[in-house]
């Protein structure tokens, strides 16, 4: 019987960054491959921590193609949306292409539209608010995406998970244990409920203890510092540049427009695609 591959593309969040495995980290894709077949499963992470859409298509996509997967999971976005460059007509185009790629070659694509990063990190609404509508728009371009190539979506921006703190790591972005076993448990429900999954559930109970403060406390002062100081250089006055737009939006009472001129640039973005514009909000 010929194994089933499964390769995953994407950034920190897929590499598997706050599910620590020995010297490296494994992930909620790694713990997926083991439930998609009883037979063997050949599994590749090509995720990269702090990509973003170009690396994935420019880095990642020819390296996917070599191994012609069966199942090809594509979840990034977040770090193009703390960027200063943050482009969401590129982020639409980029990602269409590596679609199209993986799914012109046969692979079953699995995608996840993910949380608002601005609210995840606990910052004050004028700076969250600015990421939020950027992350919706990742999202809206991701539905839509999805849709035209037939990809198994999971729905992971919203919902008990994203509010339950014993899910994420330290740094407030990244699951935890627990966090990376219910992105896979939610994936391989999708799957086998499609009929592409045929092996067993990966389990929700973690092996490890949860961290404890202390670890969490020395982590930010080490590595947790240097995350923050890259994104900061480059992030951060723009985001304040966005956060003083927001106020000054917020006292005219004019606070709206912004959300259109998101929502505006989205559809646009689909459209320079061929795609129809991206629903209204989604309930919960």
């Amino acid at each position: 019987m010929r194994p089933v591959r499964f390769v995953a593309l994407g950034d920190s969040l897929t590499e598997g960054v706050g599910d620590p495995a020995g010297d490296g980290w494994r992930g909620w894709a790694a713990l997926l491959s083991g439930g998609l077949a009883p037979g063997p499963v050949e599994f590749t992470n090509l995720a990269v921590s702090g990509a973003q859409s170009g690396d994935v298509g420019e880095r990642q996509l020819p390296a996917a193609l070599t191994l012609r997967p069966d199942l090809a999971s594509v979840v990034v976005g977040v770090n193009d949306t703390l960027r200063r460059t943050f482009d969401i007509q590129a982020v639409a185009a980029r990602l269409d292409r590596v679609y199209a790629a993986l799914a012109g070659q046969g692979a079953v694509l699995l995608t996840a539209c993910l949380p608002d990063p601005g609210a995840m990190l606990g910052l004050p609404g004028a700076l969250a608010l600015p990421l939020a509508r950027r992350q919706r728009a990742v999202n809206a371009v991701v539905h839509a995406l999805s849709d035209r190539y037939g990809a198994v979506h999971l729905h992971a921006d919203a919902g008990e998970w994203v509010a339950d703190r014993a899910m994420w790591s330290a740094d407030r972005l990244h699951p935890g244990e627990r966090g990376h076993r219910r992105l896979a448990v939610h994936f391989h429900a999708l799957l086998a409920g499609a009929g592409l999954a045929t092996g067993p559930a990966p389990s929700a109970d973690p092996e490890f203890p949860a961290p404890t403060r202390a670890a969490s406390l020395r982590w930010l002062a080490t590595a947790g510092t240097g995350w923050v100081a890259r994104r900061c250089t480059d992030l951060l006055p723009h985001l304040l540049t966005l956060a003083a737009d927001e106020l000054r939006h917020r006292a005219r009472g004019t606070s709206s427009r912004l959300d259109l001129r998101a929502s505006a640039a989205a559809s646009a973005a689909l459209a320079a695609l061929s795609l129809p514009e991206p629903a209204g909000p989604r309930a919960a």
